[in-house]
């Protein structure tokens, strides 16, 4: 799961005046390699400006369609969405990881629920992923999407989902939530924010008829959305939350007072690929993953903000320190996995093992 392949792009397409939909061909000997699950993500690399640069973007299509796509939005000062936007074409060739992430709850034919999204902007691209799989998948069930955008068209993939609601009318729901385009619905005017979705819980659809609830968005929508629920009765753990690095601010590690008689060193042991490689590192200096990279060990990762879990691993030895988490759930850290882009040492030693994370 470390490793990168490259992979051939077979088609681009724009989908908004700032988004791309990037489909890659996967050979015959690749395609269990590249199997995924619905709201999973892939970590692409290049070599940009002689820079090795590593983002996270997330699969937009159904486990049943068997079609590799992510869409990648140009971001202001992304160095990958900007290259990616200008320069790929058809034929170009992309290192990439195979999926990961667990943005998704499994699903069984002869399940009835009633499903309900909250996505933002870009946040679409594993919403409609999961939406598409679950309908296909469980055919008593039902999807409401709340789809916040400044106006119609920044409506990623809007084709997409027109066409699924042709096909799904009774059983898909769409309300789009514009912040700068009026509509004749006063309630789907504006964010979607904590006040705006206790609006949507008393007008539009009950609390108590949601059995789970997706958010994708910027950070501070999806803690707003994600607060409403729960005030409103949802249970925590039936709301799953996907995170963007694009929408989180840069955290700058705090030295922390290790105490006059502490070590300053760790032993480190980082297990990957059955290999076992160890090194020594300062303590409250740098990341795991960066001193593990500075080692020279090929230790996997993306955004290096906590956000899009590709460097999670597996704590098996020793104590660590999270500086921020944004990709694991409570249930995750109590098993003991930790994100290594965002863990300072703790103890005179540290084994961590990225074979268990999967």
């Amino acid at each position: 799961m470390n490793k990168f392949y490259p992979l051939a792009v077979a088609a681009v397409r724009n989908e908004t005046r700032d988004t791309i939909a990037v489909t890659f061909n996967v050979p015959p000997e690749l395609q269990e390699t590249f199997t995924y699950q619905q709201g999973q993500h892939l970590t692409l690399r290049a070599l940009i400006n002689d820079e090795d640069v590593r983002r996270s973007y997330s699969i937009c299509s159904a486990v049943q369609d068997k079609l590799l796509r992510v869409a990648i939005k140009r971001c202001a000062s992304g160095l990958f969405s900007t290259w990616a936007n200008d320069t790929l074409k058809p034929g170009a060739v992309i290192e990439v990881m195979p999926p990961m992430g667990h943005f998704n709850v499994p699903l069984a034919a002869a399940n009835a629920r009633n499903y309900v999204a909250f996505a933002a902007g870009s946040g679409i691209t594993p919403i409609l992923s999961i939406i598409k799989t679950t309908l296909l998948t469980e055919p008593n069930s039902r999807f409401t999407l709340f789809y916040g955008n400044r106006a119609s068209s920044c409506v990623i993939f809007k084709e997409d989902l027109t066409d699924l609601k042709d096909i799904y009318m009774e059983r898909l729901q769409l309300a789009y939530v514009m912040s700068r385009e009026q509509q004749d619905i006063d309630l789907f005017n504006g964010r979607i924010t904590r006040e705006k979705t206790e609006q949507l819980l008393r007008h539009w659809i009950r609390v108590e008829d949601i059995d789970i609830a997706f958010i994708c968005g910027p950070e501070d929508m999806m803690h707003g959305v994600s607060a409403a629920l729960q005030e409103a009765g949802m249970p925590k753990q039936n709301i799953k939350i996907e995170l963007f690095a694009a929408s989180v601010p840069k955290h700058q590690h705090k030295p922390r007072d290790l105490g006059a008689l502490a070590r300053n060193e760790t032993d480190v042991t980082v297990i990957m690929d059955g290999n076992h490689t160890s090194f020594t590192m300062d303590k409250d200096k740098e990341s795991i993953l960066d001193a593990g990279l500075r080692a020279g060990i090929d230790m996997r990762y993306s955004c290096k903000s906590g956000v899009c879990s590709t460097c999670r691993c597996k704590l098996v030895e020793g104590k660590v320190e999270m500086d921020v988490n944004y990709a694991l759930e409570d249930y995750e850290v109590a098993r003991g996995f930790v994100l290594s882009c965002q863990s300072f040492p703790v103890t005179d030693k540290v084994v961590i093992d990225f074979d268990q994370a999967e």
